[in-house]
């Protein structure tokens, strides 16, 4: 499924990267730990997190993750979205809790490790 229609379905708020939205997810992945999303999340995983800082973006960009999705309304922080802009990684934004985003896109047919 592309990002795009995930971001139409569960009406998200892209603060970054708006030109990614054609990405393919094939996966979800949820943390808060920098070293955890190196360690277990996959190429075209949607990461789930409430972290905004700028290092979000270097570990997605790594990974090669499809994009991220920012719970609980976190805002990015202003250089977290120009480095979301320059490497092409879509940040979006959601009121809700990682429990409630999960739920959403498991109902979509995106799920975790597999």
């Amino acid at each position: 499924m592309q990002l795009k229609e995930i971001f139409e379905k569960l009406d998200l708020e892209v603060k970054a990267g708006q030109d990614g939205l054609d990405h393919f997810v094939t996966g979800g992945y949820v943390s808060d730990l920098l070293s955890d999303v190196i360690a277990n999340s996959r190429k075209c995983d949607l990461w789930i997190t409430l972290q905004i800082h700028q290092n979000i973006v270097a570990v997605a960009t790594l990974k090669e993750l499809a994009g991220i999705i920012l719970i609980n309304g976190k805002e990015p922080a202003d250089a977290t979205i120009s480095k979301a802009e320059a490497e092409g990684v879509p940040i979006l934004v959601s009121p809700l809790t990682a429990y409630e985003i999960v739920s959403q896109l498991h109902d979509l047919g995106i799920s975790g490790k597999r």
